[in-house]
């Protein structure tokens, strides 16, 4: 995983509530910061709720990165992208969290935990956190996401 340690915000609603567990046992096994924006348990929840906290704690500073987990990850990435400067990429596979960062410098993925595993998710955790930006000719296109 990424060799520098950063704070990362996490959330999910009731149908990522278990997966959430594993992915913040694998970033706290990395040594990253964690700050925990819900749920914390499978009881019924509107996943906008912990979309807009774990969003609101990257726009702020307060993570540097965020990661949210519902059933399929639309949804949470649907409320994720209504915030400014937020680039939420829904992301099933490592290539394309490691796309998202390397070319659009996605600052939070969501995941569909009733679509992909646990060792799946730790993976493309793992890429998400790993991969820079990498800037250049995709500052241009970056900068075109802002409408004017």
């Amino acid at each position: 995983m990424d060799s520098i340690a950063i704070p990362v915000a996490i959330g999910c609603d009731h149908g990522g509530f278990p997966l959430k567990a594993a992915l913040v046992a694998a970033l706290r096994q990395a040594g990253h910061g964690v700050l925990d924006m819900g749920t914390h348990s499978a009881d019924r929840v509107d996943y906008p709720d912990q979309a807009h906290a774990v969003c609101r704690a990257v726009q702020d500073g307060r993570a540097r990165l965020g990661v949210l987990i519902c059933g399929s990850g639309v949804g949470m990435s649907i409320a994720a992208n209504r915030h400014p400067g937020i680039r939420c990429a829904l992301v099933s596979e490592p290539t394309t969290a490691r796309l998202c960062r390397a070319h659009n410098d996605a600052n939070v993925i969501a995941m569909g935990a009733r679509l992909i595993g646990e060792a799946a998710a730790v993976d493309i955790l793992h890429a998400f956190l790993a991969t820079p930006y990498e800037g250049g000719r995709h500052d241009q296109r970056l900068a075109k996401l802002t409408p004017a």
